[in-house]
């Protein structure tokens, strides 16, 4: 395939994936494997993480009045009841530093040994089944929006995004959402401390793995990274256009998905990833992918 369409291509993947509940990691992969790529090329790996950087720049750009009313109020919150530790932007960092630690130490540990496309399949199966039932069965709601959240609801929402960290096809947004219907939070609440706990997360973990790309102590044939300066006209055109195409599906998703969720919840998604999961399954069996 050309490379400025498949550039087109994987952008508007990773835009449509990376804030949906359905997850980017494994369709990218489900590409890779279709198309017969190798994504693990130390190009194609820079490519990868600069449309990654394109998608969490959307978030920002989203909800940038909403991060300026929470740095104004900080730390008392808007209605004067948070503190220190319990204002949003303190929930979110705090569950941050609970999924970044652990996941660090376990990708360490593991590596990328769980990326096979029938791990995915299986993590992509069991997350939809997780999913519709929590979101079936989460009735009870006590949070409708952040600034009521708690301590201990961060805390249990960053451990629960360490899944997702670990095994590819669980989906960020996916664990995230459900850990906090889990605990009482409203489907917004939800997605919305899901969105801002997604900014500090990608942004380490995309910035470390660019970090490792580009170190000249690594930049060997065959460990899948790529100096600055080896990047041609040709190359720079593709990344920049994979950039913009991210940033530009997601930002409009993100916009969608916020205003899916007020009138309807998240089933479909649900529905969408076990049958993803089982026409995977039946194409790995056949050995067509």
């Amino acid at each position: 395939m050309n490379d400025f369409l498949l550039s087109i291509l994987l952008g508007i993947v990773e835009g449509l994936t990376e804030f949906l509940p359905v997850s980017s990691t494994g369709h990218l992969r489900i590409v890779e494997a279709l198309f017969h790529l190798n994504l693990g090329d130390s190009f194609w790996k820079m490519y990868t993480i600069v449309i990654q950087l394109g998608a969490i720049l959307a978030l920002p750009v989203y909800f940038w009045k909403r991060i300026l009313e929470f740095l104004s109020t900080f730390p008392k919150g808007e209605r004067r009841d948070r503190n220190f530790l319990t204002h949003p932007l303190s929930l979110t960092l705090i569950a941050f530093v609970v999924t970044a630690l652990p996941s660090w130490a376990l990708t360490k540990v593991i590596g990328k040994n769980l990326e096979s496309l029938w791990l995915i399949s299986i993590a992509l199966l069991v997350g939809g089944i997780v999913m519709w039932i929590v979101d079936a069965t989460s009735t009870r709601v006590r949070v409708t929006h952040m600034e009521e959240m708690s301590l201990p609801q961060a805390i249990w929402i960053g451990a629960c995004q360490i899944l997702s960290a670990v095994f590819p096809g669980t989906s960020r947004s996916m664990s995230t959402i459900a850990a906090g219907q889990i605990v009482g939070m409203s489907r917004p609440a939800a997605l919305e401390f899901s969105f801002f706990l997604s900014m500090p997360t990608m942004v380490v973990a995309t910035g470390y793995d660019l970090l490792k790309t580009l170190s000249p102590s690594r930049n060997t044939i065959g460990e899948g990274n790529i100096a600055p300066l080896a990047v041609d006209s040709h190359q720079w055109i593709v990344l920049a256009m994979g950039f913009v195409v991210s940033f530009i599906v997601a930002l409009i998703v993100v916009a969608w998905f916020m205003r899916w969720v007020r009138t309807k919840g998240f089933a479909p998604f649900a529905i969408y990833r076990i049958a993803l999961a089982i026409v995977l399954i039946i194409l790995l069996m056949r050995g067509s992918i």
